[in-house]
Parts: C-alpha cells; structure tokens; sequence
C-alpha cells in the first residue's frame, strides 16, 4: 500500500498528513483502535495521506476507511500537530529498503509531514475492522493499556481524549452507545468511564435530568439482585437539538 502511494504520489497532498483517534465504548469499556503493521515494534493509530482531490473531512473517511475497513462514523476533527521533527527518525533505512522504497520516492515520504487529528465516540461491539492487507493487525486495546506508538501518536490520543472529555461540558452523549432502554446508573456509569473519576449520583441525576433529553419510562429493569432501577430511553428530537445548541455545564 505505501509503495503504491509513493509510485502515485502525485495524486496525494504532499507534507499533510490524517490521523484518527477511535474510542469504543461498550459494557463500561472504553477502548482505541490501533494498528500495528509488520516488523514494526511499537503500534499506531490508524492514519495515512491525503488525496489532492478530496476535502479533508472526507479524506478522514477515506483515510479511516482504507486502513481499517470502518466506515459510517462521524469524524470529528481536534487538533493539528507539527513539531517540526515529529517523523524524521520514522523511515530509516531498513525500514526503506524492507518496503523496496527507492531513495528519489523516499525524499517524498521522509520530509517533514503536519498531521491533521480526527477523533469519534462508538460502540466498539459494533465495529468490526478489517486491516488494509495481510501483513497488518487491527485491534481494540483498553485505553489504559495502549503499549506505546510509534511518533506523536500518544500525544495526539492524549489530546484527543481531553478533547472528548472537555466536549462531555458542551453535548450529550449515549446515543446510540447505550441499549435503547438503560437506567440512570448505566448512564452515569459512561459518563464516570470516559471522564475517568466517580460522579455524584443526586448531582449527576439532577444535571442529566434538567438536560432533558430523557424520558422516563412505565418500566424497570429486571433480573436485578436488589431494588429495581427505572428505566430510561432518549427523547431523540430533544437529543438532536441539544447537540445542535449545545450545553453549558460541568460534570
């Protein structure tokens, strides 16, 4: 695939670079999709190069799209990163002479590249990546146990996790991440996952609650050990108009 890049890099937007950050919840999990490819020692988030004719929020499609096999995901873009060494140790020889990357290509591959961050919120059970080829491995890895990345890649996660943490003050979440009837706790529950510290459940309650995109519902949840919590559905109008205005508050 890279070789096929460099053999039509005139079709790519020279120096710019994509990288995406997937976070996957599921079951109080919170895990990224990572990439490893061969003979690499260290793993990556899944990015590549930008085609001349396409925008860049498409190009993130495409991107995400050719190296992992997701698709139907809204990108959200976070963050520009470009130190000005960031990639110059990252194709060294070996790794140009493994791959059959002539030393006039190379000078393409090896200047200095400005990467551009996209990152989204999913439901890792629902997303089932496929690698770009055979000699790659795609994987959901719990976020605090991702092994280390190759280049800036831990900063540009570490940021885009900020990012996402900092956007839980300014838009709902859980659609679409929880099943269509939760209780309040499995709500909180995302929430304290994702921010990483324990919420008040009577704060937590009253601020979710005053949101008001909930509806309660004239059920509870069964097959519980002790008192039966109330269930919950999203009123999806009220959501969406939410996140077309925003919030204005803090967890």
């Amino acid at each position: 695939m890279l070789k096929d890049i460099l053999d039509n890099n005139e079709n790519y937007q020279p120096g710019l670079s994509i990288d995406c950050v997937i976070f996957g919840f599921h079951d109080n999990q919170l895990k990224v999709l990572l990439i490893k490819v061969e003979r690499a020692n260290k793993w990556s988030l899944p990015g590549g190069f930008i085609p001349v004719d396409q925008d860049i929020d498409a190009a993130a499609i495409t991107v995400l799209n050719s190296r992992t096999g997701v698709d139907g995901v809204f990108l959200r873009q976070f963050a520009t990163f470009g130190k000005v060494n960031r990639n110059d140790q990252h194709f060294d020889k070996k790794t140009l002479e493994y791959f059959q990357i002539e030393e006039e290509k190379a000078k393409w591959l090896t200047r200095r590249f400005v990467t551009i961050g996209y990152y989204a919120l999913v439901d890792f059970s629902k997303i089932h990546p496929n690698p770009a080829g055979r000699f790659e491995v795609v994987e959901w890895i719990e976020h605090k146990e991702v092994p280390e990345l190759i280049l800036d890649h831990r900063e540009i996660l570490d940021k885009a996790l900020d990012t996402l943490r900092i956007e839980l003050n300014l838009m709902p979440i859980g659609y679409n991440l929880l099943p269509e009837k939760f209780t309040i706790p499995e709500l909180q529950k995302l929430y304290e996952t994702i921010l990483d510290k324990k919420l008040d459940r009577r704060n937590f309650l009253r601020k979710i609650t005053n949101i008001g995109i909930l509806t309660k519902l004239d059920e509870k949840k069964s097959n519980v050990a002790h008192k039966a919590p109330n269930l919950y559905s999203f009123d999806k109008d009220k959501y969406e108009e939410v996140l077309k205005n925003g919030l204005n508050q803090g967890w």
